[in-house]
């Protein structure tokens, strides 16, 4: 396992489980649109990648962060994968900061924007070789796109998962990936097209119909 792999883990599982035992660190660092907006407590945007709401939460994030990291280290370095991982984290709580900003009590915690970043940068770069659940790395990108793009413009009561916070991560993951590797990108242009379908409708939504806000 590589070391920055190691040492995000550890990290996150220390920083999660000091955040099971002490809820006054979880509420002062966990992701909350009206701390962020009144407060100007920018430091959640990040922090709140490092906390999770129970042991199930990490152990998905960080078992699927773990599946792909080898392809993501091998094709972007260590430092395209920091930065693909943190800007992921930062860039999804961003989208879930416009999204929700009219709602000030909205929190969320948990690494699944970075995880997300990570999963569609490396199937980017081989959208139709990458098997995810027996199925083409670009179709499950659809379908994951899709779904999420659903939940957000019909949220449900009690759906507890930051969707906003997956697109945001997945959409930097796929562009970082595409910029550093526009040749692989002309070349799989139709695979990732299809992907990136729900996103083009998101985008429709919120530029012509303005649902979103």
């Amino acid at each position: 396992m590589n070391i920055v792999l190691l040492i995000i883990i550890v990290i996150t599982c220390v920083t999660s489980y000091i955040g099971f035992q002490q809820p006054e660190l979880f509420q002062k660092y966990k992701f909350e649109v009206g701390s962020i907006q009144r407060k100007k407590e920018y430091f959640r945007l990040l922090s709140a990648g490092f906390l999770h709401g129970d042991w199930m939460h990490l152990f998905f994030n960080m078992y699927t962060l773990y599946a792909f990291s080898s392809i993501a280290f091998m094709g972007f370095g260590v430092g395209g994968f920091l930065a693909i991982y943190l800007g992921s984290i930062i860039l999804g709580n961003l989208f879930c900061l416009y999204h929700y900003r009219k709602v000030p009590f909205y929190s969320a915690i948990g690494a699944s924007g970075g995880v997300s970043g990570i999963l569609f940068a490396t199937v980017a770069l081989a959208p139709n070789e990458i098997r995810i659940w027996f199925m083409p790395g670009f179709l499950f990108g659809a379908l994951y796109f899709g779904y999420s793009v659903y939940m957000m413009l019909n949220p449900r009561v009690h759906d507890n998962i930051g969707h906003a916070a997956h697109l945001g991560g997945a959409f930097f993951g796929l562009v970082y990936a595409v910029a550093v590797y526009p040749e692989f990108a002309m070349q799989n242009a139709l695979y990732i097209g299809i992907m990136a379908l729900p996103l083009i409708y998101l985008a429709y939504e919120i530029i012509v119909k303005k649902r979103i806000g």
